[in-house]
């Protein structure tokens, strides 16, 4: 390949089907219109800058090199596509991201299918789109050792404008439900960061894992009891979206809540605080997003509305939790997967 080209992978918020992935069930996560941009050529070596900052990393074609943070994840999509086939060409280019930090829109995953696209194109190099998905998986748990199941890069590359996508993560087989027009997806990070590695994401998942082989006692009972029911409201969830109910949504969210609240206990008082105060607020629907131990809500609210949405619900939190730091959100709608623009 000649000549500079540009390419693009969202990020992604999980409407429902939280901790259901590594246990093959059922979820909805929708890509976002948010991502990351590389634009970048062939070369002898991979060359890569961030608008982020840092280091600029260097690689052998085919990832061996020493490098920390964002880097791991470059490194670790080079390795895994050496493994599958692909031929050492490098790659020079620079990377930008307009995905707010610390609300939990996967932008691990983002970044790991936008390398893998534009490490693939330019060696010529072709994957089915969910072997791409599966590959970026397994470069998540070489460059952090996270466990994580498929949902996220499954999304990103397989998004669709307006739409969710109702994914089964045991055969991968995936539809694309259409998202009601007249609402938008707000996201509010509870202030808490997590990280993945060091959260207990690593012990639910062997839980699950421990109830999924019989090794029952109240505790993995609980967590099976979860992931079950959790299930089930993603597909009551795409039964009420393929219907146009949009009143049937709120209960389902608020059920999926509490189900990680109290069975698999991974909320915390301030994402609790947020979604009691996202239905006081007229959203449709609020839940947790994401792993939990911190992160975000996820609200849908109609788009007329939704910053006052926002700026209410900020308000009020600063109030009664008596924290006046600033949270970070955005207001978003469902996007399309990754891509090759140029």
């Amino acid at each position: 390949m000649t000549g500079q080209r540009t390419y693009y992978a969202p990020g992604r918020v999980n409407l429902i089907g939280e901790h259901t992935d590594y246990s093959g069930g059922f979820v909805l996560p929708c890509a976002i219109d948010r991502g990351i941009t590389l634009c970048g050529s062939s070369a002898e070596r991979i060359s890569l800058r961030s608008d982020r900052g840092g280091e600029r990393v260097v690689l052998t074609a085919d990832g061996q090199g020493e490098t920390d943070n964002w880097g791991r994840y470059a490194a670790a999509v080079a390795q895994e596509l050496a493994l599958a086939g692909r031929p050492p060409v490098g790659l020079e280019g620079w990377l930008r991201s307009d995905l707010p930090d610390g609300i939990g829109l996967s932008s691990s995953a983002a970044l790991e299918v936008c390398l893998a696209l534009a490490l693939c194109d330019v060696a010529e190099f072709a994957l089915p789109t969910i072997d791409l998905a599966l590959l970026c998986q397994r470069a998540e748990w070489r460059a952090v050792g996270v466990p994580c199941g498929v949902m996220d890069q499954a999304a990103i590359v397989l998004g669709r404008r307006q739409h969710a996508l109702f994914l089964d993560c045991a055969s991968l087989s995936y539809e694309h439900v259409e998202l009601p027009a007249e609402l938008a997806i707000a996201i509010v990070g509870s202030g808490e960061r997590r990280e993945l590695a060091s959260s207990g994401y690593a012990d639910r998942r062997r839980e699950v894992e421990c109830g999924l082989a019989g090794d029952m006692d109240d505790t993995t009972s609980r967590r099976l009891r979860h992931v079950e029911s959790e299930n089930r409201r993603v597909l009551d969830t795409v039964a009420a979206l393929r219907a146009g109910r949009n009143d049937l949504l709120g209960d389902l969210f608020l059920q999926s809540h509490r189900s990680l609240r109290d069975d698999f206990e991974v909320t915390t008082q301030r994402l609790d605080l947020l979604v009691s105060l996202s239905y006081e607020d007229g959203a449709v629907a609020a839940r947790m997003t994401g792993a939990g131990f911190g992160g975000a809500i996820v609200a849908l609210v109609p788009n007329d509305d939704a910053r006052r949405f926002v700026g209410s619900v900020l308000h009020r939190f600063a109030d009664r939790s008596g924290d006046s730091k600033p949270l970070r959100w955005d207001v978003v709608q469902a996007g399309d997967g990754a891509c090759r623009l140029s």
